[in-house]
């Protein structure tokens, strides 16, 4: 409707967006309603460019942005309105791009408006909750909650029944539209986790790889190459420093190598570097493609995990409860501190992985070091 409100003036331009094409053509969806709306009228469909052109030369266009890149399509458009449906479904920076694409003529009257409409939940939910909910009304973000009993239409005994057979969190934020309720592992709390400015110069450090990442693909979402850097000393963790990449195995090689440089070079010889390893020759070929091309001269050694991954940040979890596990300040604070807390139910779990692995080098050479007084690699 909002689109719809200035088609009357020649030169407007709106647009909708699903996160993919076939949201915009299910039932009741965005396109069917136009068709139910706009069938019969003098406004003319084009169902190539998904476009409805009204006798004033407005129009009302239908878009989709499944993958990043896809917002690259509307570069030279301008549009007056621009709409989201479901946007939780969306990449922030997404819809923070087509902000660039809102535009008119000097002389027009008609306002430039982004309209958006969501459930809570999906990829989106914490910004799309930090931007309307938690900043909002300081940046004149206005956010209108819409409850069940708002939809006069709709047969709330069938949907209410239907929601029933949902998991409660996913039950919560359809139903009652709650922004709060969001799924979650069951090992990590953000609270357990204390921020500090640095780690102990003299505390032993190991680098830990964990090497599941592969390329980024269009509507993929792979997994990361993560590399952990954690310090340890007088029982306590220190997590200093976490890369995390998509790419191809060559920029993986380069990226190790310029990260032990720079280790090293902070580090010296209190620094180890490990790199998780697959059972199997695969997983040898490659621990000694790096030991002798990629990292000669450096302390790296390969680990072979065992167990869960769940059983292996068992001993973190622990540690991070217990107030043993500390961050140090650096800009991958929160992409980590989200992993953990969706551990072991989020998409990812590189992160966590990368960590644990860590942890147990370290937690397995504290020890020896403090019987001998040397380091034990």
């Amino acid at each position: 409707m909002a689109a719809l409100q200035y088609v009357d003036v020649p030169g407007y331009n709106a647009i909708l967006f699903r996160r993919t094409f076939q949201d915009l053509a299910l039932p009741e969806s965005l396109m069917d309603r136009a068709m139910q709306w706009l069938g019969g009228t003098d406004a003319k469909w084009n169902s190539s460019t998904h476009t409805w052109t009204f006798p004033s030369s407005a129009r009302l266009a239908f878009g989709y942005l499944e993958t990043e890149q896809d917002k690259y399509r509307y570069q030279s458009a301008a549009f007056q309105l621009i709409g989201f449906d479901e946007l939780t479904q969306f990449l922030e920076s997404q819809y923070r791009y087509l902000f660039s694409r809102l535009r008119r003529l000097e002389t027009s009257n008609v306002p430039l408006r982004m309209r958006s409409a969501s459930n809570p939940g999906n990829i989106g939910h914490d910004w799309v909750k930090q931007r309307f909910m938690i900043e909002g009304m300081q940046y004149g973000r206005i956010f209108i909650p819409a409850k069940l009993d708002d939809n006069p239409s709709l047969d709330k005994e069938s949907y209410v029944r239907s929601l029933s057979e949902l998991d409660p969190i996913t039950r919560k934020q359809y139903l009652l539209g709650d922004w709060t309720a969001k799924h979650g592992g069951n090992k990590f709390l953000r609270e357990w986790f204390t921020i500090v400015d640095e780690a102990p110069a003299d505390a032993i450090r190991v680098r830990y790889w964990d090497m599941a990442g592969t390329s980024p693909k269009p509507g993929q979402d792979p997994d990361y190459v993560v590399g952990a850097k954690i310090a340890f000393k007088q029982g306590t963790f220190y997590l200093e420093d976490l890369i995390r990449r998509r790419g191809t195995p060559e920029s993986t090689e380069k990226l190790i190598r310029q990260t032990a440089v720079l280790d090293y070079g902070l580090h010296g010889n209190l620094l180890s570097t490990y790199m998780e390893t697959e059972p199997g020759s695969e997983g040898l070929l490659l621990l000694d493609h790096y030991r002798r091309n990629i990292l000669p001269g450096y302390t790296f050694r390969g680990d072979r995990a065992t167990g869960s991954k769940e059983l292996r940040a068992n001993p973190v979890s622990s540690a991070a409860e217990a107030g043993n596990f500390k961050l140090v300040k650096g800009a991958w604070i929160n992409a980590f501190l989200d992993e953990a807390e969706a551990f072991p139910l989020g998409e990812h779990d590189d992160q966590v992985d990368a960590v644990s692995g860590a942890c147990a080098r370290l937690a397995f050479a504290g020890p020896i070091r403090a019987i001998t007084g040397k380091r034990p690699w």
